[in-house]
């Protein structure tokens, strides 16, 4: 959504932050000028807030700093309010998101606390597919009990009554694959038969 206040507040902070990277940097306007060909008063009046930035005047700069454009303008986030960014909590757990557009896919970084050991089985739409990264994690799915230790993954179908938690001794974290509509991972290229594992 177009909010002018945001736009008009991250444009406010466009010189103040060309000032700070060229000092930092330890260029005179008079180099900076040299490099990029813009007039030292209209870089003056840039930093100083006096001059509104504009593409022509920040690539060139963008490029004499060898800085990414967005480093220059620190455009505020912008994408679909449903993807949640930033940590949040859910049934006692930490969600870390790791997908920063929406789509059939979303991925998950999970930190499970040893309190979660209480099974609470439940179904929907979609398909998962998790990794344990530390830990152990114990997962019911159906009819199956098992615990899954670390460098260990599952995938199953979310329409089956399904919980997992830890082993009720330590946290554990996980990555997390969800497909809403039951989007599988497909995987195009499995170890043959002389793999490391001997499997």
């Amino acid at each position: 959504m177009y909010d002018p206040a945001t736009i008009t507040r991250a444009l406010s902070e466009v010189g103040p932050r060309l000032r700070r990277l060229r000092t930092e940097r330890g260029l005179t306007l008079a180099a900076l000028s040299e490099v990029t060909g813009i007039s030292r008063s209209t870089l003056s009046r840039l930093e100083s807030g006096q001059r509104r930035p504009s593409l022509e005047l920040l690539l060139p700069i963008s490029q004499a700093h060898q800085v990414p454009l967005e480093e220059l303008v620190g455009a505020p986030e912008v994408g679909d309010p449903r993807v949640r960014l930033r940590p949040r909590r859910a049934h006692g757990s930490t969600v870390v998101p790791l997908t920063t557009f929406p789509g059939p896919l979303q991925a998950y970084k999970m930190i499970l606390p040893a309190s979660r050991d209480t099974p609470e089985l439940r179904t929907h739409e979609g398909y998962e597919w998790l990794y344990v990264l530390s830990g152990r994690v114990r997962l019911i799915l159906a009819d199956h009990d098992v615990v899954l230790g670390s460098g260990e993954a599952a995938e199953f179908d979310t329409r089956l009554p399904h919980w997992f938690g830890t082993d009720g001794e330590r946290p554990a974290e996980i990555l997390s694959l969800f497909g809403k509509q039951g989007e599988r991972v497909h995987v195009r290229a499995r170890p043959g038969k002389g793999n490391a594992r001997g499997d």
